[in-house]
């Protein structure tokens, strides 16, 4: 893999894992007075989690 699709799909499932954490703990996260739902992180897990296993296959999937 090159080293930006590396980066890349590390940064996804960061980003993935730290929302799915927040649903487990239920984490309240106030941004500007406002409180975001914690419903908020189920499309925020799934869209990067999905988006950087579509990077990793579409790489895998070339290098073969």
């Amino acid at each position: 893999m090159k080293p930006a699709t590396n980066i890349t799909v590390i940064l996804l499932m960061l980003i993935a894992i730290a929302h799915l954490l927040r649903l487990l703990f239920r984490v309240e996260i106030v941004a500007n007075g406002m409180v975001i739902p914690v419903w908020a992180s189920i499309p925020a897990f799934i869209i990067p989690a999905v988006l950087a296993i579509m990077v990793w296959r579409e790489n895998r999937d070339h290098q073969v």
